[in-house]
C-alpha cells in the first residue's frame, strides 16, 4: 500500500533527480559547444560549413571524435560524483574544460611534431577520408578516455 509519505518522498526524489538531470545536461551542452568551437579554431573556415556544405569526411570525423571524447569526460565526471550534485557539476565543468584543452593541445602537437595538419585534412579537395584523420581522431578519443578515467 502506498501512503502519502511515500508519495511525498517519491515526488521529492523525482523532482530533485529531474533538476540534477537538467543541470548536468546544461553543463554537458556547454562543454560540447566549447569543444566544437575549439575544433573549429583549428579548422580553416567555419567547421560547420566544411562539414555541411563541403561534406569533408576528415573534418566530420575529427569533430565527431572530439565530441565523443568530451562525452566520455562528462559521463565519467558525473558517475564519479556519487550522487553529490555540486561536486558532480564542478567535476564535470572543470575536467570537461581540461579535457577540451588537452584535445586541442594534442591536435596542435600532432600538427607540428607528427606532421598531421588538420588544416590540410579539412581543405582536402578530393573529400576522401585520410589515414591521418583517423589517427588524429583516435588520439582525440584516447585523450578523452584518459581524461575521463583520471576524473574517477
Amino acid at each position: 500500500m502506498i501512503t502519502a509519505a511515500n508519495d511525498d518522498s517519491l515526488a521529492q526524489i523525482l523532482l530533485e533527480g529531474s533538476g540534477a538531470l537538467l543541470a548536468y545536461a546544461a553543463v554537458g551542452l556547454v562543454l560540447f559547444i566549447v569543444g566544437f568551437y575549439m575544433t573549429d579554431l583549428a579548422t580553416p573556415g567555419r567547421l560547420i560549413t566544411v562539414i555541411r556544405e563541403h561534406r569533408n569526411p576528415n573534418a566530420t570525423l575529427l569533430a565527431a571524435a572530439s565530441t565523443i571524447g568530451v562525452g566520455l569526460i562528462v559521463s565519467v565526471s558525473i558517475y564519479a560524483s556519487h550522487g553529490d550534485l555540486l561536486e558532480g557539476l564542478s567535476r564535470t565543468l572543470v575536467f570537461g574544460g581540461v579535457g577540451i584543452v588537452a584535445m586541442t593541445v594534442a591536435t596542435q602537437i600532432f600538427d607540428r611534431v607528427v606532421g598531421i595538419s588538420i588544416k590540410q585534412l579539412a581543405d582536402d579537395a578530393d573529400d576522401k577520408l585520410e589515414p591521418a584523420a583517423i589517427l588524429l581522431a583516435v588520439a582525440n578519443l584516447m585523450i578523452g578516455v584518459v581524461t575521463a578515467v583520471a576524473t574517477y
